[in-house]
């Protein structure tokens, strides 16, 4: 049995996944106790999901230990900056045959690192654990409309465990083992549906955002695959599908943060209006690893100087279409 942390939008809708391929009860964990009291007691999540029903075999939880009296397994489902807190709060109550999943996408906040590096550090190198990736937004997957993700584990029978927790007709599962590709592809859609927001908002059309993404493409192979990530999960669902989704829908928070900041929104005031955008938190980091491995991301690097206030929207899209001419790749 597996149990959720985090009862927003994403955790509910992948509890959701959870709990139509079991009569088992999904057990969700939150700190917003009116959500869990309605997700227990009518099915709903309004805040998050409003009018979606949900299965009504998922059931919420108050208590962390409790949770894990009751579980094998636990799925962390909340924004990177919250996840160090929750490790930190499960730590004193798991136990040996504990595992752990997460779906967050993006990095440890101040220090940079991936969040397996985290988890290592906090539960010890022997923790099991995998990551949820791919195209998806939380609303289609809770409506049940057709989504695939992709699994990345070390750990075979865990990945084989986790099939059987998610797969199902309207939810793909594709496992991987490559733990760094499929975080690489997390953290940067984020940056790339940003950027992707940034050209609409200004009007600069379909060709201007096809390339915008393509390139984008390109400096997150190059980023990717000098950290050690395999360059086919990063043209897999983890990475190019996750970039193409995020990156022309506008479902994505990432992208409407953009298009807000074209429109002359300062970052403090389009994030107070949209809500959580991972890309604010993760972009420095990436531009300064990507210094330490001498990759070229001017991409990027433009969307972090937007954020800082060195360039406007409009010099930074000047600046790439004034760069010197070079070969595609």
């Amino acid at each position: 049995m597996i149990g959720v942390c985090g009862s927003g939008s994403w955790g509910t809708a992948l509890a959701a996944v959870l709990a139509t391929n079991t009569t088992d009860k999904v057990l969700l964990w939150g700190r917003e106790a009116d959500i869990l009291q309605e997700i227990s007691a009518k099915h709903l999540n309004n805040r998050y999901l409003p009018g979606i029903i949900l299965p009504a075999n998922i059931g919420s939880c108050k208590d962390i230990k409790t949770l894990l009296e009751c579980v094998n397994d636990i799925l962390i489902v909340v924004p990177s900056k919250a996840f160090i807190d929750v490790l930190r709060t499960l730590k004193p109550h798991l136990q040996a045959h504990h595992r752990i999943i997460w779906a967050t996408k993006g990095l440890e906040p101040q220090r940079g690192r991936f969040l397996h590096e985290v988890v290592e550090e906090e539960l010890g190198p022997q923790q099991i654990y995998a990551i949820l990736s791919g195209p998806s937004f939380a609303a289609e997957v809770a409506k049940r409309l057709p989504t695939a993700v992709t699994i990345a584990t070390k750990n075979e029978k865990f990945g084989l465990d986790l099939l059987k927790y998610f797969h199902s007709e309207t939810f793909r599962v594709y496992l991987s083992n490559d733990i760094i590709g499929v975080q690489v592809g997390g953290v940067m859609k984020n940056i790339l549906a940003v950027a992707s927001g940034l050209s609409d908002g200004l009007g600069y059309g379909a060709n201007a955002r096809a390339a915008l993404i393509t390139r984008g493409i390109v400096e997150m192979m190059r980023f990717g695959v000098a950290l050690g990530a395999k360059p086919e999960t990063l043209h897999g669902l983890a990475g190019v599908g996750d970039v193409i989704l995020s990156g022309t829908d506008s479902q994505s928070r990432n992208r409407r943060f953009g298009f807000a900041l074209a429109k002359g929104l300062s970052v403090a005031a389009a994030e107070a209006e949209i809500g959580t955008v991972e890309a604010i938190h993760n972009v420095a980091e990436i531009t300064r690893l990507a210094g330490e491995h001498d990759v070229e991301m001017p991409i990027a690097e433009l969307v972090h100087k937007i954020f800082i206030n060195e360039v406007t929207p409009q010099q930074a899209v000047q600046s790439l279409i004034t760069r010197e001419p070079s070969y595609e790749w």
